[in-house]
C-alpha cells in the first residue's frame, strides 16, 4: 500500500522523528498534536481553554492539507494531564463535529510534551 505523507506550515513542525500525518488508502493518521502556534513556534496555553483551541486549529490544518475536515474523523485519541478538566475540554471539543462524532477514547496521562495539559491524535476516512 502506497504512502502519502502530510505535511503543512500551517501547523506545527514535528518536534521528532515523525510526520504530522500519513496518509495510506483512504486512511489518514494524524499525529498527536499539543497546543503549539505554528506561526511563532510559542504554546498557547494561558488556559485549558486557549490550549484545547489551538489543539483542534492544528488538527483542522492537518485534516485541511489532506484534503479533509473533521467531518471525515472517524477515531480520536485524547490524552490529558488531569480527568477534573474533561469537562472544559469535552466541550469546546465538541463544537469542532458538526455532523456526527467520531469514536474516541480519553486517557489521563501523567505527563505530555513540553508539559502541556492535552493531546489529541486522530484517524479520519475519505
Amino acid at each position: 500500500m502506497e504512502k502519502n505523507i502530510i505535511n503543512t506550515p500551517t501547523a506545527p513542525a514535528p518536534i521528532g522523528p515523525y510526520n504530522q500525518a500519513v496518509a495510506a488508502g483512504d486512511l489518514l493518521f494524524v499525529s498527536g498534536q499539543i497546543c503549539i502556534d505554528p506561526s511563532s513556534g510559542e504554546l498557547k496555553n494561558k488556559d485549558i481553554g486557549e490550549e484545547t483551541h489551538q489543539v483542534m486549529h492544528n488538527l483542522k490544518s492537518i485534516l485541511h492539507a489532506a484534503g479533509m475536515d473533521f467531518s471525515n474523523v472517524v477515531k480520536t485519541t485524547i490524552f490529558i494531564t488531569d480527568m477534573k478538566r474533561f469537562a472544559e475540554i469535552n466541550e469546546i471539543y465538541g463544537k469542532y463535529f458538526v455532523e456526527s462524532f467520531p469514536a474516541r477514547e480519553t486517557v489521563q496521562v501523567a505527563a505530555l510534551p513540553k508539559s502541556v495539559n492535552i493531546e489529541i491524535s486522530v484517524i479520519a476516512a475519505k
